[in-house]
Parts: structure tokens; C-alpha cells; sequence
């Protein structure tokens, strides 16, 4: 089978940092779904794993978390999924990636696709909303309010892949006043468009546009991007006995004893926790994406895909890490097909 991936971490300007090889098609496990794959999106950890995941020697790593596909096949054990179904899914970090032409995939991770979307609109929403889900329902418990703070979420950030379910799950779901942060005027219209109460902007002091907004210390700081240049005064802005909840990699340590006069909890997300360490609770992924599919499907929340790059191949999946890796995006890059 056709399949993008690299034998060595290098720079994506580099010839080398991905190539087109090919693959023995892979056979599914007992718990799996044997997928092919019809679109898949880039998100930041692509870029991550490429240039911190050394490959075996004389090996070559197949990266891509999102995708969106038909299934092909079923493991012996399987019992959620059919050949033929559409799916969703993001993966997990601990297998090989979906830049290929067909994936296996432990079905408790997969969800079915939105009737509604085409494969690469489909493909554009797991990680992310499986990454904001998470965050806001199961880390900062969003529905369990904060006494005496504005039943209010900030969200550092808001305009990129995960920002952009956030700010529909929070504006729909919930009773909240969401305020996104973004610097850019076509990101902060993306946030306002996608639900946001109030936009301000993250290249100048956050504290003070809060306070200017008159609605009071927000119960709940999500930081999505740039933690270690936000965190001070997501300190300031934040409300005593607050939740704060983060899912990047501060380039630098932070000083988390600004929070401790705040009694504010801090609280890690990463969507393989539950892939990676096999939890109890696994299949709640699977009923995660189903549900966002209902909501797609219900015309609650839409996708964020931006841009359909071209097929599944080394030359358009560097084209999409170098996006990527500016970090100035906006939504969701997709590629489709092979």
C-alpha cells in the first residue's frame, strides 16, 4: 500500500523529512477496524512526533492521527463496527499513523461519520473535538460552576483547530460566556463567527481586556497555544478557586505558585491518555465522537476544516506541516485520498 512517512527526524525543508514509500498492508488486531482512508487532517502533534520520534533503524514511521475512512475490515472480537461502515477517528500515538492507504484502528476510538459531512469535513474534527470535549466536560468540569467567579471560559487561542470546536461546544453546550482570545482580524471574525461572546487580543496583556469586559473573573482559563507567554496574567485574570487547563508544551517552565493565593487547579489534557494507557474508560472516545457526529448531523456544530490541500502525498503533507509549524492557521488542513 502507498504510504507517507520518514526514516530520520530532519527540519520540513528538508528533502528527506517525509517521503512516499510503500507498506505491506497491515491486518487487524481483535479489537480492530481495518480502515481505508479517505481524507486525514494535520494537527500540531504531527509535527511534534516527527521531530521527537526517532524511527527504528532501516524503519520508516508512518505518521497522521485524524482521519476519516471506510472500514474493510473487523478483528475477531469486534462487535461496534461492520465492513462498509464510515468512520471517524484520531487515532492512537502508540501505533503507526493513518498517512496511508489503509489503518488499523482499536474501534473503541473510532466513531461513525456524520452523514452530513463529505470524508475531508469529516476528517477535519476528531483529534480536536475529542481534545476540547475532554477539556471542557472532563478536566475542567465546565458544568460544576465556581461560587461567587462570572460563569464565564477564556480560551487562549481560540481561532486554531481545537479553539474552534471549543468555542461551538461551549457557546452550545453549556451556559457559559465565552470569551476567545485571537490577534489576527480574520481569526478573531473565525471566533466570533464560531460562537465566541467576546474576542480580545493575546498579543497584548490579557488581565486588562478582561477586566474591561465588565462581567467579572472568569471560573475557567483554557490555554490551548503559547501557554508560558499567557500564563502570568491568566494568573491575574482568572477567579479565585478557578480551573485552568492547558494541552500544549510551555517552551518554558512555568511558575504555577502565581496560582496558589487563587487556591486555582491546573489541569492537563492530552487526547491519547486513554489510547495510550489502554483506560478503563477507553470506549468513552468512541461514544464522544458519535455524539459530536449527532451534533454535526443536527446542524449544532459545524466542521473547521479551512483548506483541502491536494491528495494524501510527501510533497502535500510538508506543504502542511510547514503550515503547520508557522503557527499562524486557521481551522483545520485537510488532504484527501491517494
Amino acid at each position: 500500500m502507498r504510504a507517507v512517512g520518514y526514516q530520520q527526524s530532519l527540519p520540513i525543508d528538508q528533502d528527506a523529512s517525509l517521503i512516499d514509500v510503500e507498506l505491506p498492508r497491515p491486518e487487524p488486531g481483535p479489537r480492530d477496524l481495518l480502515v481505508e482512508i479517505r481524507a486525514v487532517s494535520l494537527n500540531p502533534v504531527d509535527t511534534k512526533v516527527r521531530m521527537r520520534a526517532q524511527p527504528e533503524a532501516g524503519g520508516v514511521k508512518v505518521l497522521g492521527f485524524d482521519a476519516a475512512g471506510i472500514v474493510r475490515g473487523v478483528g475477531s472480537e469486534s462487535s461496534l463496527f461492520k465492513e462498509g461502515d464510515e468512520v471517524f477517528y484520531a487515532g492512537a500515538i502508540t501505533r503507526p499513523g493513518t498517512n496511508a492507504e489503509f489503518h488499523v484502528v482499536d474501534e473503541r476510538l473510532v466513531g461513525r461519520k456524520p452523514k452530513s459531512l463529505s470524508f475531508e469535513e469529516a476528517a477535519a474534527l476528531p483529534l480536536t473535538t475529542l481534545t476540547a470535549w475532554e477539556t471542557l466536560f472532563d478536566r475542567l468540569d465546565v458544568k460544576r460552576p465556581v461560587k461567587g467567579a462570572a460563569n464565564a471560559l477564556l480560551i487562549v487561542g481560540a481561532a486554531g483547530g481545537v479553539g474552534s470546536v471549543a468555542l461551538q461546544l461551549a457557546r452550545h453546550l453549556t451556559d457559559l460566556t465565552v470569551i476567545a482570545t485571537a490577534s489576527r482580524p480574520e481569526t478573531q471574525e473565525w471566533a466570533r463567527e464560531l460562537g465566541a461572546h467576546h474576542v480580545i487580543d493575546h498579543s497584548q496583556p490579557l488581565a486588562a481586556q478582561v477586566e474591561a469586559l465588565g462581567i467579572g473573573a472568569p471560573a475557567f482559563v483554557f490555554s490551548i497555544t503559547h501557554t508560558e507567554n499567557h500564563f502570568a496574567e491568566i494568573a491575574k485574570a482568572i477567579a479565585p478557586q478557578g480551573r485552568f487547563a492547558l494541552i500544549d508544551d510551555p517552551k518554558a517552565p512555568l511558575d504555577i505558585s502565581l496560582l496558589k493565593s487563587k487556591s486555582v487547579s491546573i489541569h492537563w489534557e492530552s487526547m491519547f491518555t486513554r489510547s495510550t494507557f489502554q483506560t478503563a474508560d477507553m470506549e468513552r472516545q468512541h461514544e464522544i465522537l458519535n455524539e459530536a457526529a449527532r451534533l454535526v448531523d443536527a446542524g449544532t456544530i459545524r466542521t473547521t476544516l479551512s483548506d483541502v490541500i491536494g491528495p494524501i502525498n510527501a510533497a502535500n503533507l510538508k506543504r502542511a506541516h510547514a503550515l503547520i509549524e508557522s503557527g499562524r492557521t486557521r481551522g483545520k488542513i485537510v488532504l484527501s485520498g491517494f
